[in-house]
């Protein structure tokens, strides 16, 4: 059974259908599309949400990853990042086999189906036309037999009229003629033009338009075989990804099983026992004679004015004896001098990039300002100089502020850049691993570094001055700052030679390939490490960077 047979009257069905399918297989194209966007960001959050919780440092610096709890964590971490991987996968077949490959052969099926129905809109005009010209043929014949029957009665009349001329009697009768004989052409006319019109309605009906509807039942067939295909792509592209999901779920089970407390235990103790006995009892000390007593070599301090001496030592043991300290509240300064050398250094080169694009701005306004007046100075009518004296000397005066704070930021930039490359190789180091307590360090400080190590948002330590001794062993950083890497974060390739002349920089070669140590902070500088080794900073510009 075909359309042309048995759907040759409904035209505007066929034609609705066919619409209907091919805004079908849009929308589907449409479903796909964002089902795949849905994929890809659900991939991205993944992504994101495993470089989030990744440790910051190399597993082989970072002693929290010899516990076997740190070790599952990171590979349950890598298979989810192997999952999010495969739903870009997914995302990327359903995008190439089914959204563009769909929507380019939806566009071949509206084109196919414009002509077909152009084509049949064409025949039933050509078949109205025939129609019409039928109907005119028609009514001109009907016309004329009036006409002719008309003119007969006409000569008739006067040729019984006894008062007629003879000659008004031949016109009548010539005319009668002529539309006898018209009538008789319109006849013959009607007569070709009506089997001319069924000879086309016929064609129109039983061959033109059978084939035009077959054409359409052919072109939606196709469209719907193809449609069913793409529904088949949506689980193909998920079934293709289940055995590597699978193995991805297997390995966090494995991780989950890896998980071994007692040796966790073990671990601990190795990596922080300080080896420190516990503080004894505190004895009893004797101040009611305080001319006649001796010093106790076991007391917290008496020297020999017979005052006891509470600086030292007694204060050294209280810090030995609690394990729980508390931690300093920073003060902000205006040169960032409360942060860390590091930190304060990058604070203080974006306050100055700041300070230098609002004195360019200024400058620039302030030249443009003088530009204007030499204007109206050449031609008044345009506006008066004077108006501008305010607006220019608002802007002196902000230039020579801004010099002012450039060149205090520049002074403490320096001393900050100074004390950073003085103390890199310290901050490296103290950045890299956490040291091990000395055999004389109190019993809180492996304690507290080990707090430290478990957080990356710890304080560093610092040993008890004389002049400090009531303060905590370690100094809060900003909650912000992160621990520098000391294994390269990706490589980079020189374009230009670089000479490193200056104190903390390092020369290259053009060409020469580099470890990236540390990205730009924003002050135009990257470190760097030669593979023939050594460390130091290089301008940004000079190197093209691929991070790991």
């Amino acid at each position: 059974m075909d359309w042309g047979t048995e759907l040759w009257d409904q035209f505007e069905v066929i034609e609705r259908h066919t619409q209907w399918g091919l805004d079908l297989l849009d929308r589907y194209v449409k479903f796909v599309k964002e089902r795949t966007e849905v994929e890809q960001a659900y991939a991205k959050q993944l992504r994101s949400l495993v470089k989030k919780y990744l440790p910051k440092r190399p597993s082989k610096d970072d002693p929290e990853f010899k516990f076997s709890q740190q070790q599952s964590f990171v590979q349950i971490l890598q298979e989810v990042n192997d999952f999010a991987g495969q739903r870009e996968l997914v995302a990327e077949n359903l995008s190439i086999r089914v959204c563009l490959e769909l929507a380019k052969y939806s566009q071949e099926m509206k084109q196919e189906r414009k002509m077909h129905f152009q084509e049949g809109r064409r025949a039933q005009q050509q078949l109205e036309s025939g129609f019409k010209q039928l109907e005119n043929s028609k009514r001109k014949f009907e016309r004329d037999c009036r006409e002719a029957e008309k003119a007969a009665q006409t000569a008739e009349r006067l040729d019984q009229d006894i008062n007629a001329t003879k000659a008004d009697v031949e016109k009548a009768k010539q005319q009668a003629h002529i539309r006898s004989h018209m009538a008789e052409e319109s006849k013959n006319e009607y007569a070709a033009q009506l089997q001319r019109f069924n000879r086309d309605q016929a064609h129109f009906y039983f061959s033109q338009m059978p084939q035009i509807f077959d054409k359409l039942q052919d072109m939606d067939e196709r469209r719907a075989t193809h449609l069913g295909a793409g529904y088949g792509l949506l689980s193909e592209a998920e079934l293709q990804v289940v055995p590597i999901i699978a193995k991805c779920l297997e390995g966090m089970k494995v991780a989950a099983a890896a998980v071994d407390s007692k040796n966790d235990s073990q671990v601990l103790i190795e990596l922080h026992k300080s080896g420190f006995a516990r503080p004894g009892d505190v004895e009893f000390e004797d101040f009611s004679q305080p001319m006649n007593r001796a010093p106790s070599d076991s007391s917290l301090g008496t020297p020999s004015d017979g005052r006891p001496e509470l600086r030292g030592p007694a204060r050294s043991g209280r810090a030995k004896r609690w394990p729980f300290g508390k931690k300093n509240k920073t003060v902000v300064t205006e040169d960032f001098s409360h942060l860390p050398p590091e930190q304060q250094r990058k604070r203080l080169q974006q306050q100055l990039e700041d300070r230098n694009r609002e004195l360019q701005k200024e400058v620039d306004q302030r030249e443009a300002l003088k530009k204007m007046k030499d204007v109206y100075e050449k031609t008044p009518q345009m506006g008066d100089p004077a108006s501008l004296e305010p607006r220019i000397t608002e802007t002196l005066n902000n230039i020579e502020r801004l010099k002012l704070e450039v060149q205090k930021y520049e002074a403490w930039l320096a001393e900050a850049e100074s004390r950073v490359l003085s103390n890199r190789g310290d901050s490296l180091s103290r950045h890299a691993r956490p040291p091990d307590p000395p055999a004389s360090a109190p019993p809180d400080s492996s304690s507290s570094s080990n707090s430290g190590s478990q957080d990356n948002k710890e304080s560093s330590e610092e040993p008890p001055s004389e002049e400090s001794q009531d303060a905590p062993i370690y100094t809060e950083f900003d909650e912000d700052f992160e621990e520098e890497p000391v294994s390269p974060i990706g490589h980079c390739v020189a374009i230009y030679h670089f000479e490193g002349s200056s104190e903390g920089t390092i020369s290259m070669a053009e060409g020469e390939d580099l470890s990236l140590m540390e990205e730009d902070k924003g002050d135009g500088w990257t470190r760097v490490r030669r593979k023939q080794g050594g460390e130091g900073y290089v301008p940004t510009s000079y190197l093209r960077v691929t991070l790991n």
